[in-house]
């Protein structure tokens, strides 16, 4: 599976208040789509991973300092889709997966959405990782507000990052598969003033679900809701998003490097071995022959 035929998620970005507000959203409906697929996703696991895909878009662009920063969001909450790992490139690629695909809950009773927070729990953190100027790896973590992903999201940008913001998440599935999903972010920035702040939760507030605004009509019109009355500029164009994974049939077989030589032996005399990327579900089928040249490599450098 290639993801020429999910080629049409894509990224916006803009400010407004005079720049004293910087919003970023994401259509990521193709995506998550490639996602579910990929990884056979239960309908609640696929609107928990696609609103965690989105929100690592969302981060790596807020906190990324170049082009291709990447973010890794790793939600754990102690529910039965187990862990939750999204990675975000500030580029538009966009990766994850699940502890337990196939994991799924019965609609709430309440309002008949789906259970999210059942699924991820709430009994854990949300954390981060990032690289630093340095190219250190930094991690930043909060504990689980609700679970619901969004909200969690906006803690951990106001607590451990200091950044005032908005936060909206939504994947929305009909007749088996992902017809809308997104995600829009707001931060405020320095300068701002109450009366902007106090206008954007106004709109924020009055917008309910984005699922909602999506279905109705676009990405686009949802940013200049959630920004009217507070002239919105949008960047000149839109940024390409897709699901890609940094995984290679090369990866894969330099994996195998880590296993002793017996092990590497029981495999070459049973066929060979396959290797799947939890990342995207990728299979490499690995043969004798290459896991011989190995070894075969490791003696000449030896040599």
């Amino acid at each position: 599976m290639t993801s020429d035929a999910f080629a049409d998620s894509f990224v916006l970005r803009g400010t407004a208040a005079g720049g004293t507000l910087r919003f970023v959203g994401i259509d990521a409906a193709q995506i998550v789509e490639e996602a579910r697929l990929r990884h056979g996703l239960s309908k609640t696991a696929t609107a928990a991973l696609g609103r965690a895909l989105a929100a690592s878009a969302l981060l790596a662009v807020v906190l990324g300092k170049k082009p291709d920063s990447r973010v890794t969001l790793r939600v754990q909450g102690g529910g039965p889709v187990g862990w939750i790992v999204a990675e975000g490139s500030a580029d538009g690629r966009l990766r994850g997966y699940v502890r337990e695909p196939g994991a799924d809950l019965p609609l709430r009773e309440a309002d008949g959405k789906l259970d999210v927070s059942g699924i991820v729990g709430v009994d854990g953190e949300l954390a981060v990782t990032r690289l630093l100027d340095n190219g250190e790896p930094y991690t930043g973590s909060v504990q689980l507000v609700s679970g619901e992903i969004a909200e969690d999201v906006s803690t951990y940008l106001g607590v451990s990052e200091q950044i005032p913001n908005a936060v909206l998440l939504g994947v929305y599935e009909e007749g088996g598969r992902v017809h809308r999903a997104g995600g829009l972010l707001v931060q405020a920035m320095p300068g701002v003033t109450d009366a902007a702040l106090a206008r954007l939760e106004a709109n924020i507030r009055a917008m309910g679900q984005l699922t909602d605004h999506l279905r109705r009509g676009s990405l686009l019109e949802a940013l200049l809701t959630a920004t009217e009355g507070l002239d919105p500029v949008l960047a000149p164009g839109a940024q390409a998003a897709r699901f890609q994974c940094r995984c290679s049939r090369q990866k894969a077989l330099d994996s195998l490097k880590f296993f002793e030589q017996g092990e590497r032996q029981d495999m070459i005399e049973t066929g060979g071995q396959e290797i799947v990327c939890h990342w995207c579900g990728e299979h490499y089928q690995i043969t004798p022959g290459e896991i011989a040249g190995l070894d075969a490599a490791r003696e000449r450098a030896r040599a």
